[in-house]
């Protein structure tokens, strides 16, 4: 599908394809889509924009030239829209039909579908990287091992999965960013009570959990695949999962 092919589909079936979608898959894509979402990373401090930016070269520094890559989670194009010198083929998905809208107008290199991370609409071994970065396994709300499989089955053997969260150290800086959130009014109010241990607790129902390097490894070894884990800036926990090559 390129994004002549989105246009259609998007004009076609606008509140019908919203629900497709459950409810708490439907956050982003009901409260926090296109320039809400452009927004949440506009109010960014210093040092949250370095944490943003050391997250996409640490993609970019993994895509061989031509690679034809698949971010899931995609948004308004943010990460895809920074890799056109990296890149071949760069794909993206959400369940954000707006999100998809404003990826279409602003970077109109990309391919994108409208879709649900947790049922890909690819074809087997397709991409040579997939990746969701930026705590996608938690914001999505696919269960992990599910997300995973699925990432896994549209790489090609010799290429990747890129999976990221948060490292523990960040923890204030998050918190600072998503009570700001809070204050313009993009998320509901912070359950103060309820938030900590990496977990945020808002009042509208928002939760934004978080994976730790145990986390990740046991995710990877459940689906028989081993995971390289490492920090990125001290602030993103990177999960790097090979595909083994066909021998």
């Amino acid at each position: 599908m390129n994004i002549q092919c989105l246009a259609a589909k998007l004009d076609a079936g606008r509140s019908s394809l919203h629900q497709a979608f459950p409810m708490d898959r439907r956050y982003y894509a009901k409260h926090l889509s296109a320039s809400r979402l452009r927004r949440i990373y506009d109010l960014a401090d210093a040092r949250v924009r370095q944490y943003l930016a050391a997250e996409i070269a640490q993609v970019a520094s993994l895509i061989h030239p031509g690679d034809h890559i698949l971010e899931v989670g995609c948004g308004y194009g943010r990460v895809l829209g920074a890799l056109a010198e990296t890149a071949g083929t760069r794909w993206g998905v959400d369940n954000s039909m707006e999100s998809l809208w404003m990826a279409r107008s602003e970077y109109p290199g990309l391919f994108l579908a409208l879709m649900d991370a947790g049922s890909l609409g690819f074809s087997n071994t397709s991409f040579d990287l997939v990746f969701g970065v930026q705590n996608f396994i938690s914001a999505c709300k696919v269960p992990s091992k599910h997300l995973l499989r699925e990432c896994l089955r549209v790489v090609r053997p010799g290429g990747k999965v890129i999976l990221s969260s948060y490292a523990e150290g960040f923890w204030p800086h998050r918190l600072e960013w998503f009570r700001q959130q809070a204050a313009e009014g993009l998320l509901g109010p912070i359950d103060e009570e309820a938030t900590g241990g990496g977990v945020i607790v808002c009042r509208d129902g928002f939760r934004a959990t978080t994976f730790g390097p145990g986390e990740f490894e046991n995710l990877a070894r459940s689906c028989g695949v081993k995971a390289r884990v490492y920090s990125v800036d001290h602030a993103s926990l990177f999960c790097e999962i090979p595909v083994p090559d066909v021998e």
